[in-house]
């Protein structure tokens, strides 16, 4: 497409309809939930394998699980945030943890 100022009326229309229905994808967060059973040392491992944070941000993630029950992991479009979402529960399961990840509208 070229320059807004050669395009006709009709073409100038169509696109202002097509931007008015162009919308950023929703979003959502991924969170961790804090529970009694899940050792520690898995929440970490969980946040380093599936979020791929350093051993530092995933133990400052770990603890803010642990005392404010339960922590963002980040912030994704639907398709990415329910992938992951599965993708933790499936291997807290597989470890036999009871690690619950759910996803929320941001």
């Amino acid at each position: 497409m070229g320059n807004n100022s050669t395009w006709s009326q009709s073409e100038q229309q169509t696109a202002d309809r097509f931007k008015e229905k162009l919308q950023p994808p929703s979003m959502y967060k991924v969170l961790l939930n804090n529970d009694d059973y899940t050792p520690m040392e898995f929440v970490i491992d969980v946040l380093q394998k599936f979020f791929s944070y350093d051993i530092e941000r995933a133990t400052q993630l770990m603890l803010t699980v642990h005392y404010q029950g339960r922590a963002i992991c980040g912030v994704f479009s639907a398709e990415v945030a329910e992938t992951k979402v599965v993708q933790v529960n499936r291997y807290a399961r597989e470890n036999e943890h009871p690690l619950l990840c759910t996803l929320e509208k941001a």
